[in-house]
């Protein structure tokens, strides 16, 4: 996917959409779910619902012209919406719009004649169809991510190479096929198979109850078919669904489908909850885990990354990524393989040599997949998820002053009065705003803007560049300013000197830390932070003051210290953080703060309460391998970067800039301090 191709347009694809692999029958499967969790819809104790739909069949040709038969299958039934069905002459005008293609004259009357047997047929053969029963639920939902990486790593792959891995997954999914040749399943097949026009919201799939019969696989792509046969009793999950019309679909698919389509029911011996199991490993791997680019840039350690994704996935589903940033990350996966069926599409359109627009064409698709492809890497990239992929998020220009060099005092408040403004002096410039948004847009460096009692949002806080101060007027607890679920971060700051009081920052939804300090110095002061997501964040060579507040809540520490950044803690109450709904063992000793170190933080803490955090009060972590690189004049003929001082570390350690003093520290879950040496 890095490399650009060699030919006129781009053959990004071409393996996947020419070849029939396992990926294309995979990328198939219907109906399309959500990514987060790719599991088999869980199964009821009463039998799924059935509905009927407004629909007119047509019938369908022999075995002679296979072709044109399954491009008539696609036309089977045309669903109207009721208002349209109700109203003939719409219904005429809407096949005027889109004619049907025509056939011979004595194929004409032949479909009339069937028409009109059709239609004579006795009202019993044409019985509605039974409710779907439910299908095995599957326990990969509920497996710890240690389970999964297990599973995935050592008992499917192996340690095999990324080209390797369609062998894996199709050697693991044809040895559990073996425990049962035949069994019952729902075949959930893509409704354009049955219907020329549908509402996708309401039919998001055609579901039919099938007999499945395993034979043994001719070649690795053949493990990913299956021969189906109409099972009984007759059941779909379309009420008045034709059963000629499903037995003619699958006579023209030779009764053959993609075996990722057919989900086991329950009722069956436990063997067959071993091979719904195994359907549900390949499908969450080809959904979640397989990438296009995987088998082309020649991992070395293709299992470590396959863990990497299974940990981004955990991390989805327990919430240490919160809903709004997993909504953005499932939206770009889905959008760069929707991206990528629409090249292979555009590329087999082209029937001769290109001309000059049509390669454009493809090479504008294909440089949009590649930007998808690098920004669904910087996902996966732990070092470059802690901020998400768009770091640095302020793009915003400092103002500055105001040419006239007077500063305003913003009142933000429903109705402003006199008592409001009566201990400020005679010569203040004041503006009132009832939106505390508006306010911060109307500032400049030197303003303060001073909020009373209410409760407030505002997308600004996110993009604080200018010297500000915001207070508020009366109890903290009064003063409340939530953050937009919607949006990534909270308070974000990289003005040179802004100051927060007498405040309560409530966290909702977002995931970057409440606070997150980019550069400058930002001050706490009397304010209370409710944390949803991470704490407060001080970045590489940004400063930090908070004092007489209170942090409680964080997922990870209360107060994270990048590497170089500095902070000073006096009197404030950090309790009840690391809240990470995960057993990953490497996040439990954060607690209330945590320091990485190289270049040093500085860090100087009085008079602090640290309780009930879940991890250690304070945390010293060296930094990841990936960054342990010293910068220092190397030995004759070593490559630049190459040395690594193996007393680097303790050395720094031993030289931290740590000042404590009259910290009250107690139950914490791990212990008061850790200071990491390895």
């Amino acid at each position: 996917m890095a490399s650009e191709p060699g030919t006129s347009v781009p053959e990004d694809s071409d393996r996947t959409a020419n070849s029939g692999d396992q990926r294309g029958e995979a990328a198939v499967t219907a109906p399309s779910q959500d990514l987060s969790a790719a599991e088999i819809p869980k199964g009821s104790a009463s039998p799924s619902p059935v509905r009927s739909v407004v629909a007119s069949s047509r019938p369908v040709k022999g075995k002679a012209g296979r072709e044109a038969g399954r491009e008539a299958a696609r036309r089977r039934l045309q669903l109207l919406p009721a208002p349209q069905a109700e109203d003939p002459g719409e219904a005429a005008a809407e096949e005027e719009e889109e004619p049907l293609p025509s056939v011979p004259e004595e194929e004409e009357e032949e479909e009339e004649e069937e028409a009109e047997a059709a239609a004579a047929a006795p009202e019993e053969e044409r019985v509605e169809a039974q409710p779907l029963p439910p299908v095995c639920v599957s326990p990969l939902r509920g497996m710890w991510r240690e389970e999964k990486v297990a599973l995935f790593c050592d008992e499917v792959l192996r340690g095999c190479k990324a080209e390797d891995a369609d062998e894996a997954m199709s050697n693991y999914l044809s040895e559990k096929l073996k425990l049962k040749e035949k069994w019952l399943g729902v075949w959930k097949t893509n409704p354009e198979l049955f219907f020329l026009k549908y509402e996708e919201a309401s039919i998001p799939f055609v579901g039919i109850l099938v007999e499945a019969t395993c034979t043994p696989r001719q070649s690795s792509s053949s493990c990913f078919r299956v021969t189906v046969s109409v099972a009984e009793p007759f059941s779909s999950n379309i009420a008045n669904i034709p059963r000629n019309l499903v037995n003619e679909v699958l006579e023209e698919l030779e009764h053959s489908v993609p075996l990722l389509e057919v989900y086991p029911v329950e009722g069956q011996d436990s063997k067959i909850h071993d091979i719904a199991l195994a359907l549900e490993v390949v499908r969450f791997f080809y959904d979640f885990l397989w990438r296009d680019w995987d088998d082309e840039e020649h991992c070395e350690n293709y299992t470590a990354l396959i863990e990497e994704r299974i940990n981004l996935w955990c991390d989805i589903q327990d919430g240490t990524i919160p809903g709004p940033i997993a909504q953005r990350f499932k939206k770009t996966l889905e959008k760069y393989k929707n991206k990528r069926v629409e090249l292979i599409e555009y590329q087999n359109n082209i029937k001769e040599d290109p001309s000059a627009a049509e390669a454009v064409e493809c090479w504008k698709k294909y440089y949009e997949i590649v930007m998808l492809c690098e920004l669904l890497k910087m996902w996966e990239d732990l070092r470059l998820r802690i901020h998400g992929p768009f770091f640095p998020r302020i793009l915003r220009r400092r103002k500055g002053k105001r040419d006239f060099g007077k500063t305003i005092t913003h009142i933000v408040a429903k109705v402003m009065t006199t008592d409001m403004v009566k201990d400020l002096s005679s010569d203040t410039f004041l503006q009132q705003h009832d939106d505390l948004d508006l306010a911060l847009d109307s500032c400049y460096s030197g303003d303060t803007v001073v909020i009373f009692p209410g409760e407030y949002q505002a997308v600004n806080l996110a993009l604080l560049t200018d010297d500000i101060i915001i207070k508020g007027v009366g109890k903290r607890e009064e003063i409340m300013i939530t953050s937009e679920p919607s949006h990534d971060s909270f308070v974000v700051s990289k003005a040179a000197n802004v100051k927060l009081m007498h405040l309560s920052l409530i966290q909702q939804g977002t995931v970057d830390g409440i606070v997150v300090v980019e550069s400058g110095h930002m001050t706490l002061e009397n304010c209370l932070l409710k944390c949803e997501g991470t704490g407060v964040c001080v970045l590489t060579g940004a400063s930090l003051t908070i004092k007489d507040s209170e942090i409680i809540g964080a997922q990870g520490a209360g107060v994270e210290l990048y590497p170089g950044s500095t902070a000073i803690l006096e009197r404030n109450e950090i309790h009840h953080c690391n809240n990470f709904r995960t057993n990953d063992s490497s996040k439990s000793i954060l607690g209330g703060v945590n320091m990485k170190v190289l270049p040093a933080p500085k860090l100087k803490m009085t008079n602090n309460h640290i309780y009930n955090n879940n991890g250690y009060g304070v945390s010293i972590l060296p930094p990841t391998e990936q960054f342990f690189i010293v910068a220092e004049p190397c030995n004759k003929g070593a490559a630049s970067g190459d040395k690594k001082d193996e007393n680097k570390l303790s050395k720094v350690m031993q030289n931290l800039n740590l000042e404590m003093n009259d910290n009250k520290m107690e139950a914490n879950l791990k212990g008061d301090i850790r200071i990491a040496t390895s």
